[in-house]
């Protein structure tokens, strides 16, 4: 299968050090990279002799015949990417968030049905072992009935998108769409749709909100979610949930190792095993990742849904387009709470 990364910044770099690992033991190869700046380009193009250079990413999508395309790029780029991708007969997957608009929301819909093909939005922390290890007790009752769960995403300011895109809220969808919608939409994933969730924030000085707090009922069990970009850029990023269930509580700080951990009833605790399916650390994306691990893992469930012509289940176009919608709602609330509180 030919390949295509357009992006090749912080998000980019994870996915095109996926594909290459991924190039050893699949039939899959990347024949072409598109960044309009020179150095993140070069620099990917290094670990992919002969592959294709293009500045812009329509101009790949025009010149290319691919049967995968990663769609990279700040997030107000994705949809009309994605679209011109799927038109082309491209098999897509884009990063999260897959939209950041009601009316954005309906293209890529539309897009999907009209051209038939498949596409994958990255909410990677559905592929996250700790996550992944979270769902399973839930749905088996491993330690009885889940009564509540508290979920952080903490980040120092972001300070590395290319043009300062995420400062501009109607680029990035402030720390909402970037960052909370992960913790959002693994509830979702996990929980089912809310049935109810009330909103408190807060905003930089510009207006952007920068910080929200988001409670929800889940029929019996509530869930709280906090994700701020922090006003110092020192801050390091971290991850985590506290899951309190009848027999014990699961908790994962993605800072510490290990990284998570069950705290059972009778005062014992135990630290559960998890087979990461790729276990690399690297730098090289620049940004507040290293763990490749779960970049590696969706990335090769969505070229099997390729290949072998299966559904893609996981992160289907509709559940990112889904969680948007509900991060929308949440981000009028949030803007509404902060202009009432000023």
């Amino acid at each position: 299968m030919k390949v295509g990364v357009i992006g090749c910044g912080g998000m980019g770099t994870t996915h095109y050090l996926s594909l290459k690992a991924l190039s050893s033991q699949m039939d899959l190869e990347v024949v072409a990279l598109a960044d309009c700046r020179e150095e993140f380009l070069n620099k990917a193009a290094a670990y992919f002799p002969g592959v294709r250079t293009y500045t812009y990413g329509m101009d790949l999508i025009e010149n290319e015949e691919l049967d995968i395309v990663h769609i990279c790029l700040p997030s107000y780029l994705h949809v009309s990417h994605a679209v011109a991708a799927m038109d082309k007969g491209m098999n897509v997957f884009v990063e999260k968030p897959v939209c950041l608009t009601r009316e954005d929301a309906d293209k890529i819909l539309e897009a999907e049905k009209r051209t038939g093909v498949k596409a994958m939005v990255g909410q990677v922390v559905r592929s996250f072992e700790e996550y992944k290890y979270l769902k399973k007790v839930y749905e088996e009752g491993t330690y009885g009935k889940l009564k509540s769960i508290v979920m952080q995403r903490i980040s120092g300011d972001v300070k590395w998108g290319f043009e300062d895109w995420f400062h501009d809220e109607r680029r990035s969808g402030s720390v909402v769409l970037d960052l909370h919608v992960h913790d959002l939409d693994f509830l979702r994933y996990m929980l089912g749709d809310p049935d109810d969730f009330d909103v408190k924030a807060t905003a930089f000085d510009s207006g952007m909100i920068n910080q929200i707090v988001t409670t929800y009922e889940f029929g019996k069990v509530f869930a709280v979610t906090e994700g701020i970009w922090d006003v110092s850029n020192a801050l390091k990023f971290e991850a985590g949930f506290r899951a309190c269930f009848d027999e014990a509580t699961v908790v994962f700080r993605g800072a510490q190792t290990p990284t998570l951990k069950v705290y059972k009833k009778d005062g014992t605790v135990e630290v559960p095993e998890l087979k990461a399916e790729y276990d690399v650390e690297s730098d090289v994306a620049g940004i507040n990742i290293s763990n490749l691990g779960p970049y590696y893992t969706e990335i090769k469930y969505f070229v099997e849904c390729v290949r072998d012509g299966k559904e893609i289940e996981i992160a289907p176009i509709r559940e990112g387009v889904k969680s948007v919608e509900y991060a929308i709602r949440e981000w009028e609330a949030a803007e509404a709470y902060v202009e009432k509180h000023k």
